[in-house]
């Protein structure tokens, strides 16, 4: 992973170790301190117990920026997930933490289902209807979701979103993962039919 970019918005923290992304603080909730989250993990009930202690990704000029962040509580409300934190006492402080990125080191987070770092994906070849067509050359985090940058055979770069319905399917042992990507997203789509001239008629549409 590389050192944290002029807004500290999109990498982890500078100088930290190899690190697993396990959520982002999306939005305050209510006057007690409160913040809702964004989830990219399996066991968040594991994971956000109370004292976990997370890596805030926050911009420099953030009164949070290098300090940790540890759990004070956490549940779920009308299916949402929202967590308490410690020195976090009012909605003031909380909207200091939005758009914050939670990390965790990997040598204290045990490998998840369907979650990898970024070294394990970069050079995996893509498969499509069982053809490579690429190589995975770099993983993009954004703060709506993870992106996956392809080197395509004919040297072609595009973004492919992370996502379970486009990429099912991730074996690390065999070196691949697998995308289903909807029409246009790889490749542009023909013109429509209907747009074309009928054979044997002029633009006017007087036969020819």
């Amino acid at each position: 992973m590389t050192d944290a970019n002029p807004t500290g918005e999109t990498r982890p923290p500078q100088g930290s170790k190899t690190q697993l992304r396990v959520g982002r603080l999306v939005k305050a909730h209510g006057l007690k301190g409160a913040l809702k989250l964004e989830l990219y993990t399996d066991d968040p009930d594991g994971r956000f117990v109370p004292g976990a202690t997370f890596t805030l990704q926050v911009p420099e000029s953030s009164p949070w920026h290098g300090k940790p962040l540890t759990v004070r509580e956490f549940k779920w409300m009308n299916s949402h997930p929202v967590a308490f934190f410690e020195g976090v006492e009012d909605r003031t402080a909380a909207e200091e933490l939005v758009r914050a990125i939670l990390w965790i080191d990997e040598s204290a987070a045990s490998q998840e289902e369907d979650a990898w770092y970024d070294h394990q994906l970069v050079g995996l070849d893509v498969v499509r209807d069982g053809d490579v067509i690429g190589t995975v050359i770099r993983v993009d985090h954004l703060p709506a979701q993870d992106l996956l940058a392809l080197r395509l055979a004919d040297d072609r770069e595009v973004l492919v979103p992370f996502v379970r319905a486009i990429v099912p399917d991730v074996d690390l042992s065999a070196g691949r993962l697998t995308v289903t990507p909807p029409a246009g997203l790889l490749e542009e789509l023909p013109a429509d039919e209907s747009d074309a001239t009928p054979s044997g008629r002029d633009a006017s549409g007087d036969e020819s």
